[in-house]
């Protein structure tokens, strides 16, 4: 087994995970891309947030830019159904308004803006 001689920082040593240069690079493009995406989103947009292991969810952007409670660029957004996690405040600060449930953050590069209509619910439609 390798064995750093920095204690307490085996990742670092050994050149793991986020102190891995590939994985720093990926991250970095990431940000990068976020950035970029972020600069082409505008509060009010309509969107559709497409996150791993989640259905896309529709809604619209109500808050752009960075955060107190994670690094880089996130998208704020208010859905039109109750599926997100929160009403827009994120550890005691307010971002955005929305009821209880309809809001998350995304990382822009997750976030499609463009004509997304509300989803209808035809359930009661159907027989």
């Amino acid at each position: 087994a390798v064995v750093s001689t920095q204690s307490g920082h085996y990742g670092r040593g050994n050149k793991l995970g986020r102190f891995n240069p590939e994985v720093q690079a990926k991250l970095a493009a990431q940000s990068e891309e976020n950035k970029e995406r972020a600069s082409k989103m505008s509060i009010g947009d309509r969107c559709e947030a497409r996150t791993p292991k989640q259905p896309p969810r529709r809604g619209q952007v109500m808050f752009v830019g960075e955060v107190e409670f994670k690094d880089g660029h996130w998208v704020g957004i208010k859905f039109d159904e109750p599926v997100g996690k929160h009403d827009g405040v994120v550890e005691g600060k307010r971002y955005f308004k929305c009821e209880n449930k309809y809001g998350a953050f995304c990382q822009p590069r997750m976030v499609e803006v463009g004509d997304f209509p509300p989803e209808m619910d035809f359930s009661d439609d159907e027989i």
